[in-house]
């Protein structure tokens, strides 16, 4: 790596380091034992995020599987109970399974659209009918929703398609939960209240470590009656921890100070992919780029994501191969403006640098052969 220059890292926006006001937030919080219901700083942040999302009340948890994990069992109290999700969404990828190994609740996946929406009517067809075959088939009693929806570019998912999502789930007399890891990102980006974003959802679960920047931690939000019930899942799943507050007042800058630059974020992540597409061997769909999420696929086949982020790494520039040509990068609020101009360049150089390895090594070989076939 280059020596004195700062790592500019973009293979997460988990990858923030708290900031000052973070830290000093943590040095001061006023805490107590959370277990008990006691510590006063997470009752206080919880009472404001409940607030900011719509609903009755809210849970800190240490992540966001935890957080999804906890409502999916809330919801599906009964072990044989059936979940409607998408088939790419991160509950049903990324979560190690666990909805099924602790909770005995079965997946029942509708494939994601590129937007990262279900088809409606596939939703509805997903709700087991179970007229005649009641004994045959798991009970539905869960949709779930992910916005924005990383694996599909970190896309928006409306307020209208929300709700509609949401009578769907009431006129089946099930539940709607929302994986709103990046709820804020959506809500800044299509300009519509978060709390109005989420109207519709019995649950939503929000990660606070991933485009807020804290440390540590989820919020489940919620009614009352579901937060109780949340807060006996949390303790079973070893989620229960004391002096919180130190968590919760890092969480607090994160959600004050933090929601305010997402617009920065995604302004950059635009950037970033309109640099991306002027290089010849890379392509991008600008018209993907909705927040801070930006992924682009290698066209030529001498330069693999693998080789390109290993010595993009040798430059200070941190990125994520996610496939066997396709590379992701995510802006965070501790990414600037200079960051992302460094990064396209050493983007250019690295491209470079990799073709011109192939071809001397191209041209070693050959000359080795013609000088054996010499010998």
């Amino acid at each position: 790596m280059e020596l004195g220059r700062m790592v500019v890292d973009l293979r997460s926006d988990t990858v923030t380091k708290p900031s000052e006001a973070m830290r000093a937030a943590m040095a001061a919080a006023d805490v107590d034992d959370d277990v008990i219901g006691v510590d006063p700083t997470a009752r206080s942040f919880e009472t404001e995020m409940a607030r900011m999302m719509g609903k009755e009340a809210a849970l800190f948890v240490p992540s966001g599987t935890m957080a999804n994990l906890v409502s999916v069992l809330v919801h599906c109290d009964t072990r044989g109970s059936e979940v409607i999700l998408g088939h790419n969404s991160h509950i049903h990828i990324y979560e190690n399974g666990g909805i099924s190994t602790i909770g005995g609740v079965h997946p029942r996946t509708v494939p994601n659209n590129p937007d990262g929406t279900m088809d409606i009517d596939k939703i509805v067809a997903a709700v087991r009918n179970l007229d005649g075959g009641g004994i045959c088939y798991p009970t539905t009693r869960l949709i779930c929703l992910e916005n924005t929806h990383g694996n599909c570019g970190g896309k928006c998912i409306s307020v209208e398609y929300t709700d509609k999502v949401g009578e769907v789930a009431k006129t089946h007399g099930l539940k709607l939960h929302i994986d709103g890891a990046r709820i804020f990102n959506a809500s800044v980006a299509l300009g519509v209240p978060v709390d109005r974003l989420v109207r519709a959802a019995d649950s939503v679960s929000v990660c606070l470590s991933k485009g807020l920047g804290a440390p540590v931690g989820s919020v489940i939000v919620g009614s009352k009656s579901f937060i109780e019930k949340a807060k006996i899942l949390r303790k079973t799943l070893g989620g229960g921890m004391r002096q919180v507050g130190v968590l919760c007042a890092a969480a607090h800058v994160g959600v004050r100070d933090t929601v305010g630059k997402l617009a920065d974020d995604h302004r950059r992540a635009k950037v970033l992919a309109e640099g991306l597409k002027k290089i010849r061997q890379f392509t991008v769909d600008l018209s993907s780029v909705e927040t801070n999420m930006v992924y682009f696929d290698i066209t030529d086949p001498l330069v693999s994501p693998s080789k390109l982020c290993q010595v993009l790494k040798q430059r200070n520039v941190l990125a994520m191969a996610v496939s066997s040509k396709s590379v992701r990068l995510v802006v965070h609020y501790q990414i600037s403006d200079s960051d992302i101009k460094y990064a396209l360049t050493c983007m250019e150089e690295a491209v470079e640098e990799i073709l011109s390895s192939n071809a001397k090594s191209v041209h070693l070989a050959n000359g080795s052969t013609a000088n054996s076939y010499g010998n």
